[in-house]
């Protein structure tokens, strides 16, 4: 059975799951304190960013490449990830008040992509299931 086509949406979220990946991998690197992964909530710095930006980096790499080539995989992580994409920020946004907010369209845009794309990568993969290996 030949296999089926990905389509333009999927192609550009597993790209950008790659890039975000790759900033993931980038996060221990940079020497701006506010830079770092976000994990539980928590901005992390130092040790706790060396290991949890590129152990998201891989995770997110593996998951783009399961997007990539259309494996089943891709589907239950699909729906962890859009989980956990909400439960991070809501915990961000609860354990961050005191600091400085940008500005509310920011807010709107960055909330909507952040939750956008995961969410419509697994409502897409959920209605492709019958093309996933």
């Amino acid at each position: 059975m030949a296999a089926k086509s990905r389509g333009a949406a999927l192609t550009i979220f597993a790209l950008l799951f790659g890039l975000l990946a790759i900033s993931n991998f980038s996060k221990p690197f940079s020497h701006d304190p506010g830079i770092g992964f976000v994990f539980m909530g928590v901005r992390l710095h130092g040790t706790g960013n060396a290991i949890m930006g590129p152990l998201f980096g891989f995770l997110l790499l593996v998951y783009a490449y399961g997007i990539w080539t259309m494996r089943r995989y891709a589907l239950p992580v699909a729906y962890i990830y859009t989980a956990w994409v909400i439960v991070n920020g809501v915990l961000f946004s609860m354990k961050n008040r005191s600091e400085p907010h940008p500005s509310v369209a920011f807010s709107i845009a960055a909330t909507a992509i952040g939750i956008g794309v995961p969410l419509a990568t697994a409502i897409i993969l959920t209605r492709r299931q019958a093309d996933l290996s």
